[in-house]
């Protein structure tokens, strides 16, 4: 005998229905529950202002305010009495320093202009007459033979610093001095990457002979000569 089902009898039907608004109610009823406020029984108090105690009550004074006096009358003036000179003064009489054709004028000797040397220095470049390195004297081209001395006796007395080897210290000295007007070399500057470099520089340039000055015009001048050294360890 087969079973069969009635429509109407369907219970799964209009589920969703059901379901969508029993959500609704459940929704609703745990917003106003959590909504949901009770107040404390308040009592009643008077909120009224009394203004008339505040007025009557008295303000304590904290600071004293001190007048300062007054300032002092201003000094009466001196009364300054008028005494009467009795007492004759020379008058000073000053004489006219113009002369008259009849006086005699003094001669005057010549007065000697003593010259002041200049203390002019002129770079090497551009020298006149440049200074001579010892040795060099009969060079035709005294200026390349100058440049060439000074190598050699770099060279010469070159010595590497031993404290500036174990640190591995190298690097270029710029070395500045001055070729006097005596031939003496003077005002000896260094700069380079470390002292013990430059204090060998400085022993070096103290090394070089006297020279013959050089000359601008004819005249002995400061001659400043700028050479670099380079320390390089091998």
């Amino acid at each position: 005998m087969e079973l069969k089902k009635n429509p109407k009898a369907d219970v799964g039907k209009n589920s969703t229905l059901y379901f969508v608004i029993g959500l609704a109610a459940v929704l609703g009823l745990v917003y106003g529950a959590m909504e949901w406020k009770k107040y404390d029984k308040v009592n009643d108090y008077d909120i009224s202002l009394n203004v008339e105690d505040q007025l009557d009550e008295e303000v304590p004074m904290t600071e004293q305010i001190k007048t300062p006096p007054p300032p002092p009358p201003p000094a009466a003036p001196e009364v300054i009495e008028v005494v009467e000179d009795e007492e004759e003064v020379e008058e000073t009489v000053i004489e006219s320093t113009e002369t008259s054709q009849e006086e005699e004028v003094m001669e005057v000797e010549e007065v000697e202009v003593e010259e002041v040397e200049e203390d002019i220095s002129v770079p090497f470049a551009v020298i006149e007459d440049v200074p001579v390195f010892p040795g060099c004297e009969k060079s035709g081209n005294k200026k390349q033979c100058f440049q060439e001395m000074m190598q050699k006796h770099i060279r010469k007395n070159f010595r590497y610093p031993e404290i500036a080897q174990e640190m591995g210290v190298q690097g270029r000295v710029n070395v500045i001095f001055v070729i006097q007007k005596d031939g003496s070399i003077g005002n000896i500057r260094m700069r380079g990457p470390d002292k013990n470099l430059e204090a060998e520089a400085l022993r070096i340039i103290k090394k070089l002979p006297k020279m013959t000055p050089g000359k601008q015009r004819g005249r002995a001048v400061k001659v400043p000569f700028s050479i670099p050294i380079t320390f390089k360890l091998q």
